[in-house]
């Protein structure tokens, strides 16, 4: 099924035209669980990997912020047993409840395994394969059709406490042998873990976080919005640029990143010093609250604003930028 965002309650550039010049395109990637296989676009899918190339692993041990540890197939089990609770109460309209056999299964919530399962290499866990052909914000190396993003699914400090990632670019006619399946981590942080999703990628227009508007034009967009609620007290006008107007919520290519949480910092490629772009948008939610004007026409009324369980910090966004110098220089990320 496609995913289709809703035209904008208003057209900020009616009101805003030089808003133009600080716009651009973005990719919604609408991630919604399936069984993507490796000839597709994907989160939390197969790569489509080399046999012969070495599977990349995060060798930091106890370096890592370590709090709650499970194995992959336990996070797996886990989401199985709460999905089939909700079926459950959706199909009777009972209240939600499990079953004392599926809470034997549920660890504890304090529960942990060993921490010192950190200290052998944890292979690096697939995130997001993005073939060219689908996504029109793609960027890469010439002759480069396929990009894959990994991360590390623990916690680094040194990463704001966030998952390390990276990234690889390839021609995807290159791999002639690919790797049967990835190897998996002993233990994850679960919240880094994402479900196997299939993309319905769909090209929006955004623009600019406020904060780094020319101030005068912020300072018009804020009165602007002022007005609306002066006038609609009881009404939701969908005029809030924040909310409604500028930045899609959820994963994405491309766009702008939104700095609500820390306001701007500079994000400047830590080998050549050149400021970064941003690449990817790994989010907590699709769409703000139960009626957000973010949220695809197409999606059902019972539908989980966060379809991959990707949780970043208290249900923000981790945002991945790239050196526009080298495709070879590391990425940077920043949770927002």
């Amino acid at each position: 099924m496609t995913r289709t965002t809703p035209r904008r309650p208003v057209d900020i550039t009616e009101h805003f035209p030089e808003l133009r010049e600080h716009s651009a395109t973005a990719t919604r990637l609408h991630p919604r669980p399936g069984r993507p296989t490796t000839a597709d676009s994907s989160v939390g899918g197969q790569l489509l990997w080399p046999a012969d190339e070495p599977w990349p692993v995060c060798t930091d041990g106890d370096a890592h912020y370590i709090f709650e540890l499970r194995t992959p197939a336990t996070v797996r089990r886990s989401r199985q047993i709460y999905a089939a609770a909700q079926a459950r109460a959706a199909a009777s309209g009972a209240p939600y409840d499990l079953t004392e056999q599926e809470r034997a299964e549920i660890p504890d919530y304090d529960f942990s395994e060993p921490h010192d399962l950190v200290d052998q290499p944890i292979p690096l866990v697939p995130v997001v394969q993005l073939y060219r052909r689908d996504v029109p914000d793609f960027a890469g190396p010439d002759g480069a059709d396929l990009l894959q993003v990994l991360w590390c699914p623990l916690d680094h400090p040194e990463e704001g406490y966030n998952p390390r990632v990276r990234l690889y670019w390839r021609r995807s006619a290159d791999v002639t042998r690919p790797l049967d399946a990835a190897p998996e981590p002993p233990v994850v942080n679960d919240a880094y873990l994402p479900i196997p999703c299939v993309v319905h990628p769909e090209q929006v227009r955004e623009y600019q976080y406020a904060g780094l508007l020319p101030e005068q034009l912020r300072a018009r967009i804020t009165a602007w919005e002022e007005e609306a609620e002066e006038e609609n007290e009881e009404d939701e006008t969908g005029r809030s640029y924040h909310y409604d107007l500028s930045l899609a919520p959820g994963w994405k290519v491309g766009g702008f990143a939104n700095w609500s949480l820390t306001d701007p910092h500079p994000m400047n490629c830590a080998e050549c010093g050149t400021t970064m772009t941003l690449l990817l948008t790994a989010d907590s939610s699709e769409w703000h609250g139960t009626g957000g004007t973010w949220r695809p026409v197409e999606e059902p009324a019972d539908a989980s604003s966060n379809p991959t369980d990707v949780s970043i910090g208290r249900g923000y966004a981790l945002y991945v930028f790239r050196c526009p110098a080298s495709f070879e220089h590391r990425p940077a990320t920043a949770m927002q």
